[in-house]
């Protein structure tokens, strides 16, 4: 049935009035939890906003009006992001060293699993519904995502050092990327979990990998380190392509724009964009604090970033210009995620939730827009 002109003039009439109420860059919404909230919202397929916060809970709430429709308590603070799988159910990480499924329309427990330390890692989803996450007990594990039986578990090398914070990147052949504290980013079958390679970042005793993976269109992966550098690496053999040197810390996790480019913050405050063949750099801009959150591409190519100077940037992704900021009352350590109609989601350390208004009109089509691939979360490249 064709739809009704009266309709379409009703939803234009609607929306305009929508977009006079919320000018870009304002707050449609907030929602206040217990604490500070570090984890970047998934947004589920009916706009559903999923976010932890370090007051030890997970909160579902409505991405049109910010009203709480549940929350799950946990036994720890919630610093990892959800993922969401292909039927709905949600998958996180906490601080009691536990990893949860949960329905994601009653909040009701599915099962848990329990590692041998913290759950900071944001779970990624395999394409079979495999479930990989890393645990502060220098593993990575590959988890039953029905069941929440353990499939295999991969150690890394680190003694003391070791553990898995990173969270994990699925190429499109299934092969799992993770950084560890280590000084190394693995490469893994996502089926055996058998190490297909290992990179080593540089630095004597600093090089930690703490920053996600992100994966381009032609599988070069690309990833953060505390040696101050970021690495283009071949995904296929783990040979280094490029690196990049900032002047601090790279423990932001890249966003990979349509044309390649890769954005990505550090510790000495800046964002940088940076050409993804070459490593050649495009453009920086300076920011008042260091960088750990990771960007997020618009459609209409605006990169969103948070900052240690309590502010929400949205630049230009071409020139990098300002296009404007927000301030909330807190770190933005949270890494922001963009709905389907444009809104912008990211979480504050003065402990609220903000939906913001934007004029992209959703996330960019580009190989890796967002911390997790997609406002799923799911950290799984695109099938070629």
């Amino acid at each position: 049935m064709a739809t009704d002109s009266r309709e379409l003039k009703f939803e234009a009439k609607a929306e305009e009035e929508a977009r006079a109420r919320f000018p870009t860059g304002t707050v449609i919404w907030e929602f206040e939890t217990g604490n500070g909230v570090y984890s970047s919202p998934a947004i589920g397929s009916d706009g559903t906003l999923y976010v932890g916060s370090r007051d030890n809970k997970l909160y579902a709430l409505n991405g049109k009006s910010g009203v709480k429709l549940w929350e799950f308590e946990t036994g720890g603070g919630v610093y990892s992001s959800p993922a969401i799988g292909s039927d709905g159910t949600l998958y996180v990480g906490s601080y009691d060293n536990k990893l949860y499924a949960l329905n994601g329309k009653t909040g009701f427990k599915l099962w848990e699993f329990k590692t041998g330390g913290k759950v900071s890692s944001s779970p990624a989803i395999g394409s079979d519904g495999t479930l990989y996450a890393g645990s502060w007990d220098n593993k990575l594990y590959a988890i039953n995502g029905k069941t929440g039986v353990k499939l295999w578990e991969f150690k890394t090398g680190g003694w003391f050092f070791g553990n898995v914070i990173s969270s994990p990147a699925i190429g499109s052949d299934d092969t799992v990327y993770v950084g560890s504290e280590d000084k190394k980013l693995y490469a893994i079958n996502g089926k055996t979990g058998v190490k297909l390679w290992e990179f080593k970042t540089g630095g004597w005793f600093f090089g930690n990998v703490i920053s996600s993976p992100a994966i381009g269109s032609d599988d070069t992966v690309y990833v953060g380190s505390y040696d101050n550098k970021l690495y283009a690496i071949h995904g296929k053999s783990g040979v280094k392509l490029w690196e990049f040197e900032a002047g601090n810390v790279v423990s932001s996790s890249p966003a990979i724009g349509s044309d390649g480019t890769v954005y990505v913050g550090s510790y000495d405050n800046k964002l940088y964009a940076i050409n993804g063949k070459s490593g050649v750099k495009l453009w920086e801009f300076e920011i008042g604090r260091g960088v750990y959150s990771s960007p997020a591409l618009g459609s209409d190519g605006t990169v969103y970033v948070g900052s240690y100077d309590n502010k929400l940037y949205a630049l230009n992704g071409k020139s990098g210009v300002k296009l404007w900021e927000f301030e909330t009352g807190g770190i933005v350590f949270s890494s922001p995620a963009i709905g389907s109609d444009g809104t912008l989601y990211v979480g504050s350390r003065d402990n609220k939730i903000y939906a913001i208004k934007t004029d992209s009109k959703g996330p960019a089509k580009s190989p890796w827009p967002m911390r997790g691939q997609n406002a799923l979360h799911t950290g799984r490249a695109l099938v070629k």
